[in-house]
């Protein structure tokens, strides 16, 4: 039995769709790794931050837990630094102490409600002296550091 039309159009969305997805995926992914190696040239230690903070659908905030791996059906791989914040950064001052940032790479630089809760939680609980928030540039092929708690923590700036 033939396809009506609808569904046939359904199915050419879904793959346009399905195409915009793995090109926003992929730009992101090079995003990521550009940030990194940048913050790499500048002297920061950079790792993957496997953990993030559990909340509930409330938005209250409990405590840092491992992420969850999330097992993709259609590349058959398990996707693994679903973390929040994306990364975590040492580096050693003058003094031999340790300075020790939480990075989140946004491509735009805004975060959700959730998303700003969590940072405020990590802030808050001492995990990470500051987090900075990487978003693309004006200018090609810019990155722009955001400090959380210059854009989004009122309550300390007042």
């Amino acid at each position: 039995m033939p396809k009506k039309k609808e569904e046939i159009e359904k199915t050419e969305e879904q793959k346009k769709n399905s195409e915009r997805g793995k090109k926003s995926r992929a730009k992101g992914q090079r995003f990521e790794a550009k940030v990194r190696q940048e913050l790499e040239g500048l002297g920061w230690t950079v790792s993957k931050w496997m953990n993030t903070v559990e909340h509930d659908k409330l938005g209250n905030i409990g405590k840092i837990v491992p992420s969850k791996r999330v097992y993709n059906p259609f590349m058959k791989a398990m996707t693994i630094g679903t973390g929040f914040p994306d990364f975590v950064c040492f580096k050693r001052n003058a003094d031999d102490s340790y300075e020790v940032i939480g990075l989140e790479v946004k491509g735009n630089g805004y975060l959700d409600q959730i998303e700003k809760g969590m940072c405020l939680w990590l802030l808050q609980n001492k995990i990470f002296s500051k987090i900075l928030i990487a978003k693309r540039g004006k200018e090609e092929k810019g990155i722009e550091y955001i400090d959380f708690n210059e854009k989004y923590n009122k309550q300390k700036n007042e």
